[in-house]
């Protein structure tokens, strides 16, 4: 498979005064494939929202590479990146808050159309009732009326069908489920991959439930604290994760069962470090088990350590 999105490099800082930045993003390098999904998880601060909105240049990224299906992002400006931006779309974390509230919901949807140039009203009505019915809404019952006469879940398939009604090659897809209740996630869910099934569709999907991450993506790409740790085909990962990091996340996952312990993440005690001034060489070596001098010493590269596997640690699990 070939890459349709090539990070390399890649740092975002936020500027925070008297000449200190919080380091979100730091050297991150990553490729996402054509067809497939890419899951990208981490705990809350750990980079995963802001690599995501630099990739789309909301805002471009302070340094680094972003290469999508032939162009350089980070050197395109004005006209040159809205040609492109249109294969490229975003699926935002709280459903009823990217929606505006005072526009009807033929209007939402139509939006990307008139800003991308489509200047025949009948095309873009055909357009928003055929994506509308993709995504499982009535075009007469919902075109007229406002988000906040609709649910979380149903919200949801409206900003959907915004992010597809241009047809896009890559859909990021920032934390679509997390303000969803449980029942409505697996229809949303499901509603994704059918939607990558019809349309051909890459996705780039951030979570924090592992569960939702492990039945969804192809590769996951494991970060802490705006650096990547590890990047392996899901069942890989989660049976015999590489790096410590990756390993306390599994250890943290609960089991549906009160008699079973919560699992044992063997993290060092203390809080976690901010990303304003972050531990100099392995930044997960101040809450790793296994860290020694070299750890403080030397940041580990991103290397491969099995077919398709990358880990960044000096001492992995395996391999």
């Amino acid at each position: 498979m070939t890459d349709l999105l090539r990070i390399t490099d890649l740092n975002v800082e936020y500027p925070v005064g008297g000449g200190r930045h919080v380091h979100a993003v730091s050297d991150v390098t990553l490729a996402v494939r054509h067809g497939e999904t890419l899951g990208l998880v981490g705990e809350s601060g750990s980079g995963k929202s802001s690599l995501a909105r630099a990739l789309l240049q909301l805002p471009p990224p302070q340094r680094g590479s972003v290469l999508f299906d032939g162009n350089e992002l980070t050197q395109m400006r004005g006209e040159a990146l809205r040609a492109v931006r249109p294969r490229l779309q975003m699926i935002f974390q709280d459903p009823i808050a990217s929606l505006n509230p005072r526009r009807r919901v033929a209007e939402i949807v139509a939006e990307p159309l008139i800003v991308s140039g489509v200047r025949d009203p009948a095309e873009r009505t055909r357009r928003v009732r055929a994506v509308m019915e993709a995504v499982g809404l009535d075009p007469d019952v919902v075109w007229a009326r406002r988000p906040h006469e609709f649910s979380g879940g149903q919200c949801q398939r409206i900003a959907i069908a915004r992010a597809l009604v241009l047809e896009p090659k890559l859909i990021v897809c920032d934390e679509p489920v997390s303000a969803l209740d449980v029942s409505i996630r697996a229809q949303i869910l499901n509603l994704l991959e059918d939607m990558k099934a019809r349309f051909g569709l890459t996705l780039l999907f951030i979570a924090h439930d592992l569960a939702v991450v492990k039945s969804v993506s192809d590769r996951v790409a494991v970060m802490y604290l705006g650096k990547l740790c590890e990047v392996a085909d899901s069942a890989s990962l989660f049976a015999t994760p590489a790096h410590p990091y990756t390993a306390a996340l599994m250890a943290a996952i609960p089991e549906p069962d009160p008699d079973v312990p919560l699992g044992d993440t063997k993290l060092k005690p203390g809080d976690p470090p901010s990303p304003l001034d972050p531990p100099s060489g392995c930044r997960f070596r101040t809450r790793c088990p296994h860290a020694v001098d070299r750890c403080a010493a030397e940041v580990p590269p991103l290397r491969e350590i099995a077919a398709g596997r990358e880990v960044a640690c000096h001492f992995p699990l395996i391999g």
